[in-house]
């Protein structure tokens, strides 16, 4: 059993039970991203996992191994915190090598490894610099680069990037993801920020309330979501969810709300037929939106659009649809002007469907 496995793994304060019972498998080298709202247990899942936290019930493996009531630095772990927590008086070389000095590492083995990691995250030009002279994607390398020193067998990462800037933190993705590639180890990552778990991940881990609502890669987890909070967390802009009942006119299945009428696609007639549901969720993605029929399956929907917000090749129309607010992204190019009221497209073929009640998907 190698990688990284939690079994039954429970956490309460006092009566509180913040998560009631979670089983997930990590595979060794497997790169899984926790994603959901402050407050779903996230962090106290890579805190358990960590030696952080105590569990209150379960068990946790770690390359085959029995963790659970194993102190953190016998976890064969290495974890990067949300805060850089450097030094400021000491440089990068010996912020990195800390760890190793405090072991009693060898100093030419110690030397190797520093050399190693800064190559890695193009931080030799720095070395003999402190804290305060290198900027913020850079103090957030160094913290990397002491985990990497390590050479632990799983890396954990607390929200490392949320106080970096936008284009910063899309920089920092990207190398993270690269890291992952040069090391070859489980990385297990924690974030609120979807895109980021869409861009790195091998699987994403959904959480809400501490209970894991979908596990899956990217693709599936944007193609297939389980149930209506998963396909509004995930994608950007999110999802808009409208009313709407299913009825049948002339022998084809159609899906009718206020102010619209769509023919329900292929993949969706045997699960709503099955279902028996007349009255159901539609989920409708902005992106899906067009502003000219570019195949059979668009269908002509009415849009009262209410703000056109100009991003280049595409426009964001803040927009009512049958008294439903909505968002829709419109590919016009960047010389089109702003978009107004009328007759937009909507691809059927990309339509969702979901239970009202317990909102989980047809």
């Amino acid at each position: 059993m190698t990688g990284v496995v939690l079994k039954n793994v429970s956490k309460s304060y006092g009566t509180v039970n913040i998560i009631p019972d979670l089983n997930l498998q990590i595979e060794e080298g497997e790169f899984v991203v926790f994603v959901g709202p402050s407050g779903c247990g996230k962090s106290t899942t890579l805190r358990m996992i960590a030696g952080l936290e105590k569990v209150t019930g379960g068990q946790i493996f770690i390359a085959g191994r029995d963790v659970t009531w194993e102190r953190p630095k016998a976890r064969d772990i290495a974890m990067v915190f949300q805060s850089y927590a450097l030094y400021p008086h000491m440089n990068v070389a010996d912020n990195m090598s800390f760890a190793l000095r405090l072991a009693g590492t060898d100093k030419s083995e110690i030397a190797s490894r520093v050399k190693l990691a800064a190559d890695m995250l193009e931080l030799t030009p720095y070395l003999d610099r402190k804290p305060r002279d290198l900027s913020g994607g850079q103090r957030q390398r160094v913290a990397m680069g002491r985990s990497i020193v390590r050479d632990a067998y799983c890396f954990l990462f607390d929200e490392p990037l949320s106080n970096l800037d936008a284009k910063l933190r899309a920089s920092m993705r990207t190398e993270l993801a690269l890291l992952h590639k040069k090391l070859d180890r489980t990385m297990i990552y924690v974030t609120h920020d979807q895109i980021e778990a869409m861009t790195m991940a091998d699987r994403i881990v959904i959480m809400k309330d501490g209970v894991v609502q979908q596990v899956g890669s990217p693709k599936d987890v944007y193609n297939t979501p389980v149930n209506t909070f998963v396909a509004t967390f995930i994608g950007s802009p999110s999802m808009t969810l409208v009313p709407a009942e299913l009825h049948e006119e002339a022998g084809q299945l159609k899906v009718k709300g206020q102010g619209f009428e769509l023919p329900l696609p292929d993949r969706l007639k045997q699960q709503a037929q099955a279902s028996g549901a007349k009255v159901v969720t539609l989920g409708l993605r902005p992106e899906h939106f067009s502003a000219e029929a570019r195949t059979q399956d668009f269908a002509p929907v009415e849009l009262t659009v209410k703000v056109a917000e100009y991003i280049g090749s595409s426009q964001y129309l803040a927009a009512e649809l049958g008294g439903a607010s909505l968002t829709a992204a419109v590919e016009v190019g960047p010389e089109a002007d702003l978009l107004s009221d009328g007759r937009y497209y909507f691809d059927t073929s990309r339509l969702y469907l979901f239970d009202p009640e317990t909102g989980a998907a047809l």
